[in-house]
């Protein structure tokens, strides 16, 4: 309103996207977020008001990608009484597991990288819903099992990164033990936002709003522990771009999810004012 009030908007050529899906979006996921890649490539800079640390003294110039990912196995079912031998081999839960301890001994520990295996059944026979995230096994303790899945999600700060890990999980899920088969897909996820000095600069221009309106300075939070949000569909396009800057709350992604509204005034007034000096000073360079 204040914007509107000097009559500074007439000289903003501002785009605003809402998405309503809460992380939920339909399939393919690239049609759901047509609408706002289109904007972003239409754009200089891209602004998301997502909650991020929850925390007004912190921004976020960069957020981890996440992807889901399964993996099927295989093995040759038998009575227990024979599992290791060279004509029948080790079932499939000793395949799952060398594969997710794999995954740990090579992978565990590279920054901003993670990897968590959600939900893994195991038997002689499985059922398992991938959109439900649930299922039922059967076996017997005298029986080799027969199958075995698990699903879990990726995150990775870029894509370079991304494609490096999923290349190495591949890897591994391929190298199976005897009598044993294994594969591994991968779902469409959500992109990283990688960080740019655009998006550096972005946040000191932020920082220096709430510095002047007396809110104190504002800095960037760890990638770690910002989740993937839909800035990171924009972020692809343009180079310069902050996100959780809107209003902020706690608890999130649970039933105690609370908006609080007392942060709004201080997230409307910085970004009123930034907005402005965008429009004033423009964009800064990358």
């Amino acid at each position: 309103m204040a914007l509107h009030a000097s009559g500074v908007l007439q000289d903003m050529n501002v785009v605003a996207v809402l998405t309503g899906d809460e992380e939920d979006a339909g399939e393919p996921l690239a049609a759901a977020r047509e609408a706002l890649v289109a904007a972003a490539k239409g754009a200089n800079v891209a602004i998301g008001f997502e909650d991020g640390p929850a925390d007004p003294k912190l921004a976020v110039t960069a957020r981890r990608g996440t992807t889901g990912w399964e993996v099927r196995v295989q093995g040759a079912p038998a009575h227990s009484s024979q599992i290791f031998r060279q004509d029948i081999g080790y079932g499939a839960l000793f395949e799952l597991a060398r594969i997710l301890n794999t995954f740990r001994e090579r992978m565990a520990g590279e920054p901003h990288l993670t990897f968590n295996p959600g939900v893994a059944l195991g038997g002689t026979t499985v059922e398992f819903d991938p959109v439900q995230l649930r299922g039922s096994a059967f076996g017997k303790t005298n029986v080799i099992a027969e199958h075995a899945v698990v699903s879990g999600d990726l995150r990775a700060l870029s894509r370079e990164q991304f494609d490096k890990a999923k290349a190495a999980m591949t890897e591994i899920v391929a190298a199976s033990l005897p009598h044993t088969s294994a594969t591994i897909r991968f779902d469409e996820g959500y992109p990283p936002m990688a960080p740019t000095e655009g998006n550096a600069k972005l946040l000191g221009m932020y920082d220096q709003a709430s510095r002047d309106l007396g809110f104190g300075p504002v800095t960037a939070v760890s990638p770690d522990r910002a989740g993937a949000a839909d800035v990171s569909f924009a972020a692809e396009y343009v180079k310069t771009a902050i996100d959780g800057v809107g209003l902020m709350g706690h608890s999130d992604h649970t039933v105690k999810e609370t908006a609080d509204l007392a942060t709004l005034p201080s997230q409307t007034k910085r970004m009123a004012v930034l907005l402005l000096r965008l429009v004033a000073g423009g964009v800064p360079k990358p």
